[in-house]
C-alpha cells in the first residue's frame, strides 16, 4: 500500500492530481516528488524551489540545480532527469519504488537500466483521497454555491424570455446554448470557478449525454444543462445537472422526467456507509425497467439509461469512488453524485444530478438547488 512504500511520482501537479493532492503545489511543468521512510521530498527546479518551501505541504525541498552540479561533478556534462533523480536516491538508500500506473514510459525504461525495482499501483494511487476531510467538504460546497448562483442566472432568463415560432427568445434575440454557456460560464469566473465543456443541450441534442449542445433552443423540448467547474483557489470541482424547459411539457416527456426524479430521490436514500455502488446502481435500472423504460440499441442508437448513477467528486471531476455496474463500497466521508438519465430521441433526455457527502447512517445532499422541469 502507499502508505508504507517508498513512491516516486514525476509530473506537473497542475495536471496531475495524485501529485497535486501530495503536495498541495499547483505547478505548470514537471518535478520529481519522493516519499522516503515517509518523509516527503521534493527536488524542485531554481524557478520554483522558493515557492515550493513556502507553500507545499512536504518536509523538505531540494534544488534540483544543486543535485544536477552533483552528477556534472561525475562527468556527465548533459545530464537529464534521471540522472539527477539517481544520484537523490543513492544518497537516500532506495531502490525500490511504488510509481503510478500513468509514470512516464522513459522514465521507468531509464530507472529499470539504472537498476531500480519499479512497481505500480492501479487508481486510486492515494486511497485516502477518497474520503474527503471537512476542509475538503467546504471546498467541493463553495464551488457548489458558485454552480448554483450562475445557473439561477440562467432560470432569470428563461422566465423574462419569450416563446416565438416555437424558439425561446430574450431581449429580441434567440436563446442559443452559447449564449446561456457564457452566462454560466462568466458567472463562475465571477466567483473564481472555471468551467470547461459546460453542457446545454436541448432536444434530441441532449439524448447524446456529453452533447455539449449547439443552436437556438427550442420552447416546450427538454434542456440538460450539466456544470462541472473547478474552484481556482482550493482546485476542487463541484458537479450538478439540472433539466428544464420553457414552456410546457408533453405528457411523455412529463412521465421521463418524473421517473428520473423517483429514481434519484430513491438513489440518494440509499445512499449510506457501507452502501454498494453496484446494488445502488442496479437499483435505479429496476426502477426505470419496471415503469417500461427499456435500455439497448434502438433504431441504430443507444436509448434509455447507459451510464452510472454516480462518481466521487474531488480534486478531479470524475475519482473514486464509482455508483455503477462496476461498483464500489461507499465509505462515511466519500462525495459522490447521484445523477441517474434517461435518453429517447423520440420523447427527450432528462439528467437530475447532485452531490452528496457518505455518513454514517445516510448522506447529506450538497447541492440545495431546487428541481423543475417547466419554467413559465
Amino acid at each position: 500500500m502507499p502508505n508504507d512504500r517508498d513512491l516516486l511520482i514525476i509530473a506537473a501537479s497542475e495536471t496531475d492530481s495524485n501529485l497535486y493532492y501530495a503536495t498541495r503545489f499547483p505547478a505548470p511543468d514537471a518535478f520529481i516528488f519522493l516519499r522516503v521512510k515517509g518523509e516527503k521530498i521534493l527536488l524542485m527546479s531554481d524557478l520554483e524551489v522558493d515557492r515550493a518551501k513556502a507553500t507545499a505541504t512536504v518536509d523538505t525541498v531540494l534544488a534540483y540545480s544543486e543535485y544536477e552540479e552533483r552528477v556534472k561533478r561525475h562527468g556527465v556534462s548533459q545530464p537529464n532527469a534521471i540522472d539527477v533523480l539517481d544520484t537523490l536516491l543513492k544518497e537516500r538508500g532506495v531502490t525500490r519504488v511504488l510509481v503510478p500506473e500513468n509514470f512516464g514510459f522513459e522514465h521507468a525504461r531509464r530507472l529499470q537500466a539504472l537498476g531500480y525495482d519499479l512497481s505500480t499501483k492501479r487508481e486510486p494511487f492515494f486511497e485516502e483521497r477518497a474520503i474527503k476531510t471537512p476542509a475538503e467538504v467546504e471546498s467541493i460546497e463553495s464551488a457548489q454555491r458558485a454552480v448554483e448562483s450562475a445557473v439561477q442566472k440562467v432560470i432569470d432568463l428563461l422566465r423574462e424570455a419569450s416563446i416565438k415560432d416555437g424558439f425561446i427568445v430574450h431581449d429580441g434575440e434567440p436563446v442559443t446554448s452559447e449564449r446561456i454557456k457564457k452566462i454560466i460560464n462568466v458567472g463562475l469566473m465571477e466567483q473564481d470557478c472555471v468551467s470547461q465543456h459546460t453542457i446545454i443541450a436541448g432536444g434530441v441534442q441532449a439524448c447524446d449525454p456529453h452533447n455539449e449542445g449547439t443552436g437556438p433552443l427550442r420552447a416546450h423540448e427538454a434542456i440538460v444543462m450539466d456544470i462541472f467547474p473547478r474552484h481556482s483557489h482550493s482546485r476542487y470541482f463541484a458537479d450538478m445537472s439540472r433539466t428544464v424547459l420553457k414552456g410546457t411539457a408533453r405528457p411523455g416527456l412529463k412521465r421521463l422526467y418524473d421517473a428520473v426524479l423517483a429514481a434519484q430521490e430513491e438513489a440518494i436514500a440509499s445512499v449510506r456507509d457501507g452502501a454498494d455502488g453496484k446494488a445502488i446502481h442496479l437499483q435505479v435500472n429496476r426502477r426505470f425497467e419496471d415503469a417500461g423504460f427499456k435500455t439497448g440499441l434502438m433504431h441504430g442508437r443507444m436509448q434509455g439509461f447507459f451510464h452510472g448513477t454516480g462518481h466521487g467528486v474531488g480534486i478531479d471531476i470524475h475519482e473514486a469512488p464509482r455508483i455503477s455496474r462496476t461498483g464500489s463500497r461507499l465509505q462515511t466521508g466519500h462525495v459522490v453524485t447521484v445523477e441517474p438519465g434517461l435518453y429517447y430521441p423520440e420523447i427527450g433526455a432528462t439528467r437530475i444530478e447532485d452531490m452528496v457527502l457518505v455518513t454514517d447512517d445516510g448522506c447529506r445532499n450538497l447541492t440545495q438547488f431546487p428541481k423543475v422541469l417547466e419554467i413559465g
